[in-house]
């Protein structure tokens, strides 16, 4: 099995509670904050790649 693609109940809770909270947004909210999303987290790519070439 590969737990790599698996999420710790912690994380299945903030799953959870992220749900909840975008549940309610319109169109353009969620367009937004999925764009957000994708910003954060290239921006995490950035980041452990930097590190990783420092290591």
């Amino acid at each position: 099995m590969d737990f790599s693609a698996q999420l710790s109940i912690e994380q299945q809770f903030k799953l959870k509670v992220l749900q909840e909270q975008v549940q309610n947004l319109n169109k353009e909210q969620a367009q937004e904050y999925l764009l957000e999303m994708f910003r954060q987290m290239m921006v995490k790519d950035n980041l452990v790649k930097h590190l990783l070439k420092d290591a």
